[in-house]
């Protein structure tokens, strides 16, 4: 199995020992794990798991080429169901987002739901309905998979950064600032090395009139990014007012 690059891509599985059972009921059995692979440069091997239906989610490890030739076992016969899963999502996903920024709420919430109905854990899917429903003002609902979203491993990647801050930015155009405070600061718990989580979160408390805080975020967006220009020019403001 490879690539038109000519590197490693297929599935592998490997067997491991699991415990199951408690107390004089315990046990170990073998265990078989499916992954997907894919070789990238310098020889390191990127592993990603599969769910039960055959699609790759969750954290990305690394390992050697070594280690996978000597502990893993390929599994060519399920590398076309798994390759065809994965651009069903990905194809679902993105006529979600191209319908979701025509406005066409419900069509695209169709679309996340095929994507999702694949891959649970899938990021942009699950970002994708939030939108569209907050977009219809079902706040409590979308309240709920946002909160899902911070269960994710994988949600917290260079990759999907942006999508919270546009979330966050949802939320304040619905003037539900105190919902955006919450939001950025569990954000930030899990990722708070984003100028742009701060400056956000300075937006919204500058909304609830919370200055001592949004002087502090705005200082943490400006330690990241000393020329971040929103940043610098709402600390000017908030100088210039005496509000630190």
């Amino acid at each position: 199995m490879m690539s038109e690059q000519g590197l490693i891509e297929g599935v592998f599985s490997i067997e491991r020992m699991a415990k199951i059972g408690t107390g004089t009921t315990a046990r170990r059995v073998k265990q078989t794990a499916l992954y997907y692979v894919r070789e990238t440069e310098g020889d390191n091997i990127e592993l990603q798991g599969l769910n039960n239906k055959h699609v790759p989610f969750g954290p990305v490890e690394t390992i050697t080429k070594d280690e996978l030739l000597a502990d893993y076992l390929p599994m060519p016969q399920l590398f076309k169901e798994v390759v065809g899963n994965l651009r069903a999502v990905q194809k679902s996903v993105a006529r979600g987002d191209k319908f979701r920024k025509r406005g066409e709420n419900f069509t695209a919430e169709y679309e996340y739901a095929n994507a999702l109905n694949l891959d649970e854990q899938n990021v942009r899917a699950n970002f994708g309905i939030g939108l569209c429903l907050l977009a219809r003002d079902e706040e409590d609902k979308a309240k709920k998979v946002f909160d899902r979203i911070l269960g994710l491993d994988t949600a917290f990647s260079d990759d999907h950064k942006h999508l919270f801050n546009e979330y966050g930015i949802a939320l304040r155009k619905k003037k539900l600032f105190g919902q955006a405070v919450d939001y950025y600061r569990r954000a930030l718990e899990l990722s708070n090395d984003d100028e742009n989580l701060w400056y956000n979160l300075a937006r919204a408390q500058y909304e609830r009139q919370e200055w001592a805080a949004c002087a502090e975020a705005v200082a943490k967006c400006l330690d990241l990014d000393p020329l971040h220009e929103e940043g610098r020019k709402m600390m000017e403001y908030l100088t210039r007012k005496g509000l630190v």
